[in-house]
């Protein structure tokens, strides 16, 4: 088995309206390259997933992209990744994923990107997983979401320990520094 660590990226297929998001996905597939990580994400060649992906290769990283069928032509698969898995359904994808990575970064992104956040987080709460999950807040973005999730655990719908299974960082710098903080407590665990 590859020691080396992947990090699966959720993020829009669209850009959204500030720059500061294309500049936090650009950042993230650098740091991702950097790092010698690989990138993990939805295969699109459009928005802040083309953003990360542009940056990753450029910067010499190693890309999986995943991608179902339907939205080959939708998204624009990207075609020079290093590898390129094509599945049946949105599920699948995730699936694929999820189980190609050692930790979860969500960028800003729409309906499809809180799918996929809710989706481990659930698998996490549900102790089917214990990779982390960083929510990268790039100007506030996160904050309503953020919000959510503490008044469902005010509500009593949900642990506080839920909260605790997403760390939340403002911008590229401070998430290279929590996935090597993780990855270095990761190792001292299994040693």
């Amino acid at each position: 088995m590859s020691s080396t660590k992947s990090i699966c990226v959720f993020c829009g297929a669209r850009s959204g309206l500030r720059p500061e998001y294309t500049t936090a996905a650009t950042e993230t597939g650098q740091l991702i390259a950097d790092e010698g990580w690989r990138l993990v994400y939805g295969a699109g060649d459009i928005g802040l997933m083309g953003d990360v992906a542009r940056a990753a290769k450029t910067a010499g990283g190693d890309t999986l992209g995943v991608m179902p069928m339907h939205l080959v032509n939708r998204e624009i698969a990207k075609r020079d990744l290093g590898q390129l898995i094509l599945t049946e359904t949105m599920h699948e994808r995730k699936k694929v994923m999820f189980m190609n990575c050692d930790a979860i970064v969500v960028l800003p992104g729409g309906g499809g990107s809180l799918d996929e956040f809710f989706e481990v987080l659930t698998w996490r709460q549900l102790g089917l997983h214990a990779k982390p999950i960083f929510l990268l807040d790039v100007a506030g973005y996160w904050q309503p979401l953020l919000a959510l999730l503490d008044h469902v655990i005010a509500q009593g719908f949900a642990d506080e320990t839920m909260r605790s299974y997403v760390e939340v960082v403002t911008d590229a710098p401070a998430l290279r520094v929590a996935l090597r903080k993780d990855f270095s407590r990761h190792n001292a665990s299994s040693e």
